[in-house]
């Protein structure tokens, strides 16, 4: 059966996945990129995103390298897809540009019915009204036997961790403080006696954090 798993999702030290305030010109709040610097500064981050090669290597690019490995689908919040009134603007189509970085299905979860958007690299987005354990159902299907990434924000996951949907997760602790914002961890008191747990420091001062559910 196919794994629904969570790939580098970062926060800072206090547990924050995304700042305060939210906005067209500020997608991660008063955060701004220092959650997501690790991720541009490797030499695959930096391809992902269309930047200029260059770009370091090590356990952070190796990380990074994961992305499309056995991904069939996505799972993401409305947040994710865009900033606060987004289904009102009939010419959104994502943060990401023409050729967004996830080449599968994506399965936005909204209260705003949508049609789907077909982007170029064989991403296309759909948009649904459905439960943690709902979505995963139709999407599993969508991923023709390969995984579903669960991809945020920090509610969706702690959604879906609640209802004890995740068989494998990633989490990057990103050495800053943010001390507001949405948090990942909350209301999941004890969640670590379902997964094994194991951790790696980075020369960029980040630690990756692996969750791997017991029996998976």
């Amino acid at each position: 059966m196919s794994l629904a798993r969570v790939q580098f999702f970062s926060i800072s030290l206090d547990g924050f996945g995304t700042g305060e305030g939210q906005s067209l010109e500020t997608p991660f709040g008063h955060a701004g990129e220092r959650l997501h610097e690790w991720m541009s500064n490797t030499r695959q981050g930096r391809k992902m995103f269309g930047l200029p090669s260059g770009g370091s290597g090590g356990v952070d690019d190796t990380f990074v390298r994961l992305h499309d490995t056995g991904v069939g689908a996505e799972i993401m919040g409305s947040r994710k897809f865009g900033p606060p009134g987004w289904h009102e603007d009939p010419e959104w189509k994502g943060w990401w540009g023409p050729n967004p970085p996830f080449h599968t299905p994506v399965f936005v979860l909204t209260h705003h019915p949508h049609e789907p958007i077909e982007m170029e690299g064989g991403t296309t987005f759909h948009f649904i009204d459905a439960s943690p354990a709902e979505a995963l159902a139709m999407v599993r299907d969508a991923a023709g036997g390969q995984d579903v990434r669960i991809g945020g924000g920090a509610t969706v996951i702690r959604d879906f961790l609640a209802a004890r949907l995740i068989d494998h997760m990633h989490v990057v602790v990103v050495p800053i403080l943010l001390g507001r914002g949405v948090r990942l961890w909350d209301d999941l008191e004890g969640l670590e006696a379902d997964y094994d747990i194991e951790a790696v420091s980075s020369p960029s001062r980040v630690t990756h954090l692996t969750f791997t559910r017991i029996g998976a």
